[in-house]
């Protein structure tokens, strides 16, 4: 028996190493509305927020052009801006609560994501597994999230009032809807 010990050692330690691993796989559940309930939430969206919610869960181009256009194009109204990415599971435990408010919260305020450090399959099968009634634009290089001040942390929240103005940047998750909501009410003005 002692010349198997090391073996059953080390087979043992894997077991648990595999068991650990597993645990950090586990996802949140999506949350996401159906496409009828969306539409029935969005009626009567302002144009600028209509256009939005045309691009719900599509990854964009465009760089940081196209994202300080959306956001020239959304002035007069909040912004909420999500830097997130599919590899980070601090990410995906948050969409849960982003599918929830920005339906709730979509016809008075913009919402956006910003796809970092991420490559565009991986972001899409995310964005499929998790829809949401909002665009993202890929950043692999984090030049949008560069411009916002939110490079180190993933993921960041980042929110303007409506003149187009940063008036809160929320490093980390939000794990209940509720906080999210309280910092929408706090600073989207």
């Amino acid at each position: 028996m002692p010349t198997y010990y090391p073996f059953m050692r080390l087979a043992i330690a894997s077991l648990v190493c595999a068991a650990l691993l597993a645990g950090c796989g586990a996802h949140a559940k999506s949350a996401a509305p159906s496409k009828t309930a969306e539409v029935k939430a969005f009626e009567g969206s302002p144009p600028a927020l209509a256009a939005v919610h045309k691009q719900g869960g599509q990854l964009l181009g465009g760089g940081t052009s196209a994202f300080n256009s959306r956001l020239a194009a959304l002035k007069g109204h909040p912004v909420v801006v999500n830097k997130w990415a599919a590899w980070c599971g601090p990410c995906r435990e948050e969409f849960p609560v982003f599918q929830k408010v920005s339906v709730q919260y979509g016809k008075r305020v913009a919402f956006l994501g910003v796809d970092g450090q991420d490559n565009d399959g991986d972001a899409k099968k995310f964005l499929s597994q998790y829809p949401v009634s909002y665009p993202s634009y890929s950043d692999p290089n984090l030049k949008i999230a560069a411009e916002m001040n939110a490079v180190g942390a993933f993921p960041t929240t980042v929110i303007y009032d409506s003149r187009g103005k940063i008036v809160n940047r929320h490093l980390g998750p939000y794990t209940k809807a509720a906080d999210l909501v309280a910092d929408i009410k706090r600073y989207a003005q």
